[in-house]
């Protein structure tokens, strides 16, 4: 069992936790993940790592609110405990050598980009970071991710905030402007990470974006992360979540996640309960 440390809410649909886990905390690092269950019968959730005490011995997790499991993980409160939290799981980010970068988080992907960024500056690099969202109302880690670049540049699809904007012509404007990025990282929804991908490629600019497809055992035994990366299979959970962006298959990555869509609709979860609840 794992106790609940800290809570926040970041937005109306976005909870930061700290879980007491302090093995997890030891050994995790900037691109790992965990895989929690609220309970036996849960179902198993993977969450990227977004930061972690091992003097506390706290992990961090950020989550939207989209489904039974992070709905009802949102309405717990510090004392309480939660059934598993494994982890870390993946290859933790490769950032050394890295002197100048540019760390693009796409909505909740800020809670990802975030500890790259940290990391990055920690180790003495020059990190600007690009945060979009689609509204104002939905803006988050601002103060954090400040804290750990040279520029902070938000953007919002409706201009509520920031600069109005995609975070791809922010990216393309930087780069024209002659910033020489040595490492774009990219975190976010799918077609964002594919666009940016396309913005990079004609500069020859390394890019690394962080892959979440559908993700069951986290082990690589079930195979349900897999992607195609340079013409090759790749798991997401052994051999990522981090991949070479200009090598993903951007397009069946999107038609893999989307092939559940009709039964994730039409679902009756069984998770919460009562009928209706779900």
């Amino acid at each position: 069992m794992y106790e609940i440390a800290a809570k926040r809410a970041l937005n109306d649909s976005v909870t930061l936790m700290d879980i007491y886990a302090p093995l997890v905390a030891k050994k995790a690092l900037p691109g790992q993940f965990i895989i929690f269950r609220i309970d036996e019968k849960g179902e198993r959730i993977p969450l990227t790592i977004a930061d972690q005490d091992s003097e506390k011995g706290t992990v961090t997790i950020i989550f939207q609110h989209v489904g039974a499991s992070t709905r009802m993980l949102a309405t717990m409160e510090p004392g309480q405990f939660i059934y598993d939290f494994v982890g870390p799981l993946g290859v933790a980010s490769h950032l050394e050598g890295v002197k100048r970068a540019c760390v693009v988080g796409g909505g909740v992907g800020c809670a990802i980009a975030y500890p790259q960024a940290k990391a990055l500056h920690a180790m003495g690099a020059r990190v600007d970071i690009i945060a979009g969202f689609r509204s104002k109302d939905i803006v988050i880690l601002e103060e954090e991710m400040a804290a750990v670049c040279e520029n902070l540049y938000v953007t919002t699809d409706d201009g509520t905030y920031g600069e109005k904007g995609f975070v791809t012509d922010k990216l393309k404007n930087l780069i024209d402007a002659g910033n020489d990025y040595d490492l774009v990282i990219a975190i976010g929804p799918v077609p964002m990470m594919k666009f940016l991908c396309k913005v990079t490629e004609p500069y020859g600019i390394k890019t690394v974006v962080s892959l979440n497809p559908i993700m069951i055992d986290g082990t690589g035994m079930c195979g349900g992360c897999r992607v195609s990366v340079g013409g090759e299979m790749k798991f997401a959970c052994v051999d990522g979540p981090d991949f070479d962006g200009h090598k993903v298959d951007f397009d069946e990555l999107m038609a893999r996640n989307a092939m559940y869509r009709t039964q994730e609709q039409n679902h009756e979860c069984r998770l919460v309960g009562g009928a209706g609840n779900a």
